[in-house]
C-alpha cells in the first residue's frame, strides 16, 4: 500500500512539475545575438532598496528676484558701442555698452557702462546710436546659476510639506534629466480658484540649462520606506488586472520569462513589488514594451536547451526518454539522475517534498495503528 502511495505522489509530482515546465516555455521568448541588440536590452536587479512615497504636481522654473541686475546710464546720451546682447553671459565688472554724453567737445565726452552682476542677458533694449535718459533701462543681466522651482500643490497637501523636504523635478525641454530641489518655502498666499499653494524649491543650475519660464513636473517625496522589493517603471508591462515583467532566465543565454507579479505603489520611478520576484532576478527594463510583441522569439526552446545542455531535447523543450530520439533526428541520450540530465529545480522540490508528505503519512499511519490495537487479556 504505502509503495502505490508513494509512486501515485511521485506521478503527481512529476505531472505538476511538467505542466509548470509548459506554461513556463510558453511564456519564454529567446532571441539570438542580433534580436537582443535591435531590441537593445537591458536588466537591472531587484533588489531591496529605500523607495520613496511621492505626488505629483505642475509648476515652472523662475528666476531668483536676488539675482537680477540692469544696466542703465546715470546721465543722458547715446549709445555709440555695444558688447553685449541677448543671450550673452557677463562678469561682474564687464563692460557692455559705450554712451556718448551731450556735453558739447570734439570728439563729446563718452563712459562705458559696466555689468553690475555677472549672468545671462535675458533682456536688452539698447540700440546703436538710441538716445538714452537716465531712467531708461538698457539691459537686464540674471544670474541663473541658482533658480526657483514653483509647484502648485493642493492646500492639503501643503500641510504635510516642510522646508528641506525634496522634489525630483523634471522639465519638457530636458525629458531625460531629472533634477533634486530642495524645499525652501510657500507662496505668500493661496490661489482661491484653484485652491492651490505656490511651494518654492531651490534649484541648482550650474549648467545654465534650466531657464526661467519652463514648465516644469514635480514628484514631491512625502516619506520614505526601507527594505522594498521594487524595479524601474518601464519594467512594469500588462494592463492593471495581470501585471508582469520578463525575467532573464538563469540556465538559458538570451531567454526571458514573462513574469505575473503584485504591485504595490508607484512613485516617479519605480513600482513596489509584493508578490513574483525574489531579490537577486535580473529584470528587463530596456526592450521590456517590445519583448512583450516578439512572440516567441527568432530562437526555438529546443535549440536554446541544446545548446545548453549539451544533448538534444524535445520541441517542447523536454527531455527525451531513455532510448528515444530527437523529434528531427539524431542520436539518443541515456541520463543517470537528475543533476546529469537537468532536471528542474522544480521537480527536485516537488520530489522532497513529497518525500516529507510520505515520512508524515507513514508517522500517521504508525500511530494510528497503535491507536486501535486490542489490549492484551488479563
Amino acid at each position: 500500500m504505502l509503495s502505490r502511495l508513494f509512486l501515485f505522489l511521485a506521478f503527481a509530482a512529476t505531472a505538476v512539475a511538467a505542466k509548470v515546465d509548459a506554461q513556463k516555455a510558453a511564456n519564454t521568448v529567446i532571441l539570438d545575438e542580433h534580436g537582443v541588440q535591435n531590441l537593445r536590452i537591458e536588466t537591472v536587479e531587484a533588489e531591496e532598496t529605500t523607495f520613496e512615497e511621492t505626488v505629483f504636481a505642475l509648476g515652472r522654473i523662475e528666476a531668483i528676484p536676488s539675482r537680477r541686475a540692469v544696466v542703465a546710464s546715470r546721465i543722458p546720451g547715446r549709445i555709440v558701442e555695444i558688447k553685449a546682447t541677448l543671450g550673452d553671459v557677463v562678469e561682474t565688472g564687464a563692460e557692455v555698452a559705450r554712451l556718448e554724453s551731450r556735453q558739447p567737445g570734439d570728439p563729446p565726452p563718452s563712459v562705458w557702462l559696466k555689468a553690475l552682476r555677472g549672468g545671462l542677458v535675458t533682456d536688452s533694449q539698447a540700440r546703436l546710436g538710441e538716445p538714452v535718459e537716465p531712467d531708461k533701462v538698457l539691459l537686464e543681466i540674471t544670474d541663473l546659476g541658482e533658480v526657483h522651482a514653483i509647484a502648485r500643490v493642493p492646500e492639503p497637501l501643503a500641510g504635510r510639506l516642510k522646508p528641506g523636504d525634496l522634489a525630483h523635478i523634471r522639465v519638457s525641454a530636458l525629458p531625460d534629466e531629472t533634477f533634486d530641489g530642495e524645499l525652501l518655502r510657500f507662496g505668500t498666499a493661496a490661489d482661491r480658484e484653484s485652491g492651490t499653494l505656490d511651494a518654492i524649491y531651490r534649484l541648482p543650475n550650474a549648467a545654465l540649462r534650466l531657464r526661467p519660464g519652463m514648465r516644469a513636473e514635480f514628484s514631491i517625496v512625502l516619506g520614505k520606506r526601507e527594505g522594498v522589493v521594487s524595479v524601474p517603471r518601464v519594467a512594469l508591462q500588462g494592463e492593471a488586472s495581470n501585471r508582469f515583467v520578463y525575467v532573464a532566465d538563469f540556465d538559458l543565454k538570451n531567454a526571458f520569462v514573462k513574469a505575473p507579479v503584485q504591485i504595490g505603489t508607484i512613485n516617479d520611478r519605480f513600482v513596489e513589488i509584493t508578490g513574483g520576484l525574489l531579490p537577486g532576478d535580473q529584470v528587463v527594463t530596456r526592450g521590456a514594451y517590445a519583448l512583450a510583441f516578439a512572440g516567441k522569439g527568432s530562437v526555438s526552446l529546443k535549440e536554446a536547451l541544446d545548446a545548453a545542455h549539451g544533448h538534444e531535447h524535445a520541441e517542447d523543450g523536454s527531455e527525451l526518454p531513455a532510448g528515444g530520439k530527437a523529434a528531427k533526428g539524431g542520436h539518443a541520450h541515456e541520463h543517470e539522475g537528475a543533476e546529469e540530465h537537468g532536471a528542474s529545480p522544480l521537480l527536485l522540490l516537488s520530489l522532497a517534498s513529497n518525500g516529507v508528505l510520505l515520512v508524515l503519512l507513514i508517522v500517521a499511519s504508525l500511530r494510528g495503528r497503535k491507536a486501535v490495537s486490542p489490549e492484551p487479556a488479563r
